[in-house]
């Protein structure tokens, strides 16, 4: 349920968008009744909004002519805030992202202070945010709007995807969550048509339609811990178990979440995973600031010899 709060600034922003409208309009296009919508004209009048109230059947409100709200006023944190955000922006795989964020931004000029303006440019200017891991443009922003606006509303929606493989199908799904993750966005959420929870590329989706249905999503659902799961668990060649000389807390600190499974393990920590190189996952092993034991499989032993005697050689070559 919106609040409040949210619910009064829909009405100012209808006000602003017509030149008069009925109290019944009003309160249904904001779903609340003519009770209740006085009490936020009230509230309005009190911050200093001018309106004209009029009584009768076919009364109405609408705000004192030639009236505009002032201009946004922003604190420091507030302007770079949003200086950072519309720069990450950029970056998210969105197509046509540049050009609406540089729309946005354009307007948010117009109304900021000079000072407040300026420190907006200099951040645009100056600071470099890399969040691309994926090709620009891999996402669609209508399909991500949809998608959101079906997960808000817990809507169904049909899907055509295309996998990886370019076979194309369609199914119902339950959108729970999206998530940004490795350069690509995901829908995760109930697939009917493997009656399972399952991910999907946002760039991937050629199509997807909302249906007339609803659904319930699991309590306290994290598309992105979700995400991070499946993709930490997927079988590959070699299943790894490893002993880490070290709390939970640490180790997750010193590891990216995909790497795999993190579970206690008395004072330390076991890891479990899946590779497909091993010679890769020795190297992130070496890397730890902690000691480790290797449980299984025995390859992956061999690859940390291999590593050690490399690096062996290179501390004993001569300049």
């Amino acid at each position: 349920m919106e609040r409040p709060t949210t619910r009064v600034l829909a009405v100012l922003e209808l006000l602003q968008a017509h030149s008069r409208l009925s109290g019944a309009a009003l309160a249904r296009r904001i779903g609340v009744d003519g009770r209740t919508l006085r009490r936020y004209i009230a509230m309005l009048e009190e911050i200093g909004i001018p309106i004209v109230a009029e009584r009768g059947r076919y009364g109405g409100y609408a705000l004192v002519a030639g009236y505009k709200l002032p201009p946004m006023v922003f604190t420091n944190d507030e302007a770079l805030a949003l200086s950072l955000g519309l720069l990450a922006a950029r970056n998210l795989g969105l197509a046509d992202a540049a050009p609406a964020v540089a729309s946005a931004q354009a307007k948010l000029e117009r109304v900021m202070p000079t000072q407040l303006k300026q420190r907006v440019r200099a951040v645009d200017e100056t600071v470099a945010l890399d969040l691309r891991h994926g090709a620009p443009g891999d996402g669609d922003p209508a399909v991500l709007a949809v998608l959101a606006a079906a997960a808000q509303a817990r809507q169904r929606v049909h899907l055509r995807y295309c996998a990886a493989q370019r076979q194309a199908s369609e199914r119902d799904f339950d959108t729970y969550g999206l998530a940004w993750r490795g350069g690509r966005w995901y829908a995760v959420g109930h697939c009917h048509l493997r009656d399972a929870v399952r991910s999907f590329r946002l760039d991937r989706i050629e199509h997807v339609q909302p249906l007339p249905a609803s659904f319930g999503r699991p309590d306290g659902f994290d598309a992105l811990a979700y995400l991070t799961f499946s993709v930490a668990t997927l079988p590959r060649v070699h299943a790894i178990e490893v002993r880490l000389d070290a709390d939970l807390a640490t180790a997750r600190r010193e590891l990216f979440d995909a790497i795999g499974v993190l579970e206690p393990d008395g004072a330390g920590t076991r890891l479990f995973a899946q590779a497909d190189d091993l010679d890769w996952f020795a190297r992130e092993l070496a890397r730890l600031p902690f000691d480790f034991t290797v449980r299984h499989p025995a390859v992956l032993r061999d690859a940390l010899h291999r590593l050690a005697e490399r690096l062996l050689d290179r501390a004993h070559a001569l300049p």
